[in-house]
């Protein structure tokens, strides 16, 4: 779980991270194709990748249901659809020329029935709303503090103002999240000591011997 904490940060890290690099690209008037496009969007990907683990650790806080079970995967069908969109979008910088033969493949892959409502307009926002939830449920259960919803919220609203607050967004993932990291370590470290042999009652505050 010591791992997980490190995903649960590398998540959001990765969307601020998108944020900058896409705003440095930005910076000479010309983004994409090339390196600061490929970039950004490599960068978002890695991002993506770690929440996987991240959305899997954060609902081991909570005790097993078919609720959270069910979150969890509505998380991770959206997570699912933002990974192919990223993952098209490196695709479609490598393959083109200049802009506006990259536009001209992202519209033929938008064409493909089905790819604009699966994997740009509506099933990726199931991550964000999946996590929504998780939080929720974690805040009900004192996971998490009762601000961590609105601010996980807020970073998740703020890109539809415009792309160009992707970095406070991914700041503001983080700090809602950030409470989360002890209870991962503490939970790690209860798993190690069982799998390693008797728990040292001190480490863990002397619950283990009662």
């Amino acid at each position: 779980m010591k791992r997980a904490a490190l995903f649960l940060i590398a998540g959001p890290v990765g969307i601020a991270a998108y944020g900058l690099v896409r705003l440095w690209g930005r910076s000479d008037g010309v983004y994409g194709p090339g390196f600061d496009w490929q970039a950004a969007h490599l960068v978002a990907l890695a991002g993506m990748v770690c929440f996987v683990p991240a959305v899997l650790a954060l609902s081991r806080l909570l005790p097993p249901s078919r609720w959270r079970d069910g979150v969890v995967v509505l998380t991770f069908v959206g997570l699912a659809a933002t990974m192919v969109q990223f993952g098209a979008d490196v695709v479609e910088g490598l393959l083109a020329a200049d802009r506006a033969e990259m536009s001209a493949l992202a519209a033929d892959f938008k064409d493909i029935p089905g790819v604009e409502v699966a994997v740009y307009d509506v099933v990726p926002q199931l991550f964000f709303l999946g996590l929504v939830v998780l939080a929720g449920m974690l805040a009900a259960r004192r996971r998490l503090p009762w601000w961590s919803v609105p601010l996980l919220l807020g970073g998740i609203v703020l890109p539809v103002v415009t792309l160009d607050l992707l970095p406070i967004a991914g700041l503001c993932m983080l700090v809602a999240l950030a409470p989360a990291l002890p209870l991962l370590r503490r939970q790690g470290s209860v798993r190690q000591a069982g799998a390693g042999g008797p728990v040292d009652g001190a480490r863990l505050g002397g619950r283990a011997r009662r």
